[in-house]
């Protein structure tokens, strides 16, 4: 059996653009053939984890019938009660098979777990998601077939962007009319374009042409030198147009089978301040950590008034959201480090802002340091993705 990396293999691009014909027919003539996209669905999604994947499509299933599960029977519970205690366990529960997939590299000698799959994580940010907004009373009816839709959304399965449930089914329910659909057909092959000059020209200059001679230069010279400050561009460069090629992909098909999934990525080197930043790259990560982690923390700590002081607040909040998304990413101490070195970067960048405040009549605001602030702003990014590449750990400690 054939296995497809998504969005890599030419030929998964041949596939797509035969199978998505039948949809895009039927959304021009007002109709969608949920039936035909169930099964274009399932088809991808074995075409994603057959041949050597096919232990990870058996853990697929597994998660799936689990996490559906946990959604349902805590849907259940929270049409009649509400305790919290409930709600914490369905959350943990939810999350721990991926706990389990990150943790157990870092205790079994970087071995991978055997339960993990392509993208456990950004499944798990949706089943969570479903449990958080059942709780609010945002989601209050559960549906087996839309959850299964929108866990198992082929377009995005692997590396996201993370779509909000809610969103994803008012467009799943509906048909768009046939001039919006004809708009959303020429954004969708624009993206695709655009994704492909990304990923497959871009990413290909940066990433397998430029770097791997620049890495080895930089670990001849051995410590600092200008090879790991190129190192460091380089990389940054490499990661973008990687994977805002992906997610442009992702989102291109998306809106060939009528779903607006939105978008991952915004001009993130044009940022003005780190938060502008987080406001601009992996956008969906970035919202679903601030409303669902940030957002709720702080809520909880002001609410039982454990902090006085509202930047307080807000300074516990970051680091604990950048520590959980370090720890997300892996548990290594250059994921962890990444995400401390954000929080603080968010700490300073709003004390800056409050001293700015106070004192706005006295400091310059003009084109000059817009650009100033950009220049910033994108070195000490590029810096934070040297952290995250984990060379800094090659260079020095192997």
């Amino acid at each position: 059996m054939v296995s497809f990396q998504p969005y890599v293999n030419p030929i998964y691009f041949l596939y797509l653009i035969a199978f998505l014909i039948p949809i895009i027919i039927g959304i021009l003539n007002g109709k969608r053939f949920r039936v035909y996209e169930t099964i274009i669905s399932l088809l991808f999604i074995c075409l994603i984890f057959g041949g050597p994947k096919l232990h990870e499509g058996f853990n697929l299933i597994l998660y799936i019938i689990f996490e559906v599960l946990m959604i349902g029977l805590y849907m259940r519970y929270r049409s009649k009660h509400n305790q919290t205690w409930v709600f914490v366990v369905a959350v943990l529960l939810a999350i721990s098979p991926l706990s389990i997939v990150k943790i157990t590299p870092a205790i079994n000698n970087g071995i991978p777990s055997i339960i993990g799959f392509l993208g456990i994580s950004y499944l798990t940010f949706k089943a969570v998601q479903m449990i958080m907004e059942s709780r609010d009373g945002s989601i209050k009816k559960f549906d087996l077939m839309l959850t299964l839709q929108f866990l198992l959304f082929f377009p995005t399965i692997s590396s996201g962007p993370i779509d909000r449930y809610r969103r994803f089914v008012k467009d799943y329910q509906s048909v768009p009319s046939q001039e919006k659909y004809l708009e959303m057909l020429q954004k969708g092959i624009f993206y695709i374009f655009q994704g492909f000059l990304y990923k497959f020209l871009l990413a290909y200059l940066f990433g397998t042409v430029l770097l791997p001679p620049i890495a080895h230069a930089a670990l001849q010279h051995g410590g600092m030198s200008w090879a790991l400050v190129g190192y460091m561009y380089t990389y940054s460069m490499d990661l973008f147009f990687d994977f805002a090629g992906y997610s442009l992909f992702a989102v291109g098909i998306s809106y060939f089978m009528g779903i607006e999934t939105p978008m991952n990525f915004n001009k993130p080197f044009i940022s003005h301040n780190i938060k502008d930043f987080w406001n601009r790259w992996h956008m969906t990560l970035s919202f679903w950590f601030r409303d669902y982690v940030y957002m709720r923390l702080v809520f909880f700590m002001m609410k039982h008034k454990l902090i006085k002081s509202r930047i307080t607040t807000a300074i516990v909040g970051y680091f604990a959201l950048f520590l959980l998304m370090g720890f997300w990413h892996g548990v290594t101490w250059y994921y962890i480090a990444y995400g401390l070195f954000h929080a603080i970067a968010i700490v300073i960048n709003d004390t800056w802002l409050r001293f700015k405040k106070k004192h706005k009549g006295s400091i310059p605001s003009n084109k000059l340091t817009e650009i100033f602030a950009i220049f910033i702003t994108f070195n000490v990014v590029c810096l934070s993705f040297l952290i995250f590449s984990g060379f800094l750990d090659k260079l020095f400690f192997s």
